[in-house]
């Protein structure tokens, strides 16, 4: 069962996310919240799987919530983003921080409901274009360096790599194919790359790639 609780200033959004939901034969609805302040309160008093998190809220905004709830040290929940805007840098703010996918509100309900499943069984709801396409567009890039990025110095070259690619968008089989590689090794060096980096999933990997320079704006080399 999918425990979910619903964060949005707006009872209509919610008691209309809320009437998709609930029919779901493997989804809870575990609460509703107004604002980031009773979200996080709600999360500490129930279990909770998916958060569906309203951005632009008053008072804490969705980017806030998103850090707060990802901070706790038990937390094993993870955040869909309700946004009216495809390429918003709200968005590109609240995958930086961790959320692990975007819908827009006017999504047909099916596309929620799917929505909410992917990102409860820990896959992130960000195509590689749409992610990279976003990044691009937000990062506020370093200047050129030599070498790696000092953020990255942790890695083994073999790492870095796989962090490139991921960066601009290949699967762990794309990256297999591209590396010469096996897909159980490279999802090893991923693996090895978030727990490396405190990095929760690949969208926040990518992020780091960008803003640190080791991949630029358009880059399509390995």
């Amino acid at each position: 069962m999918i425990r979910v609780l619903i964060v949005d200033d707006q009872p209509l959004v919610r008691s209309g996310v809320r009437m998709i939901l609930e029919g779901e034969p493997d989804m809870e609805i575990v609460g509703e919240a107004v604002d980031g302040h009773d979200a996080l309160a709600c999360a500490a008093a129930v279990e909770v799987d998916v958060v569906v998190l309203d951005l632009r809220m008053p008072g804490m905004d969705g980017i806030e919530t998103t850090r707060r709830l990802l901070a706790r040290p038990d937390s094993s929940l993870r955040i869909l983003i309700l946004t009216t805007f495809d390429l918003d840098e709200y968005v590109y703010e609240a995958m930086k921080a961790g959320a692990s996918g975007f819908v827009l509100k006017n999504v047909p309900p099916d596309r929620l409901v799917d929505a909410v499943r992917t990102v409860a069984h820990g896959d992130e709801l960000l195509s590689p274009a749409i992610t990279r396409r976003m990044i691009e567009r937000f990062v506020r890039q370093p200047p050129p360096s030599e070498g790696r990025p000092a953020a990255l110095k942790e890695l083994t070259l073999r790492e870095t790599d796989v962090l490139r690619l991921i960066a601009r968008g290949l699967s762990n089989g794309e990256i297999a194919q591209d590396l010469v590689l096996g897909e159980a090794t490279v999802k090893s060096h991923v693996n090895r790359i978030l727990t490396k980096l405190q990095l929760r999933d690949r969208t926040q990997a990518a992020v780091l790639a960008y803003e640190t320079g080791l991949v630029k704006a358009g880059d399509q080399s390995s």
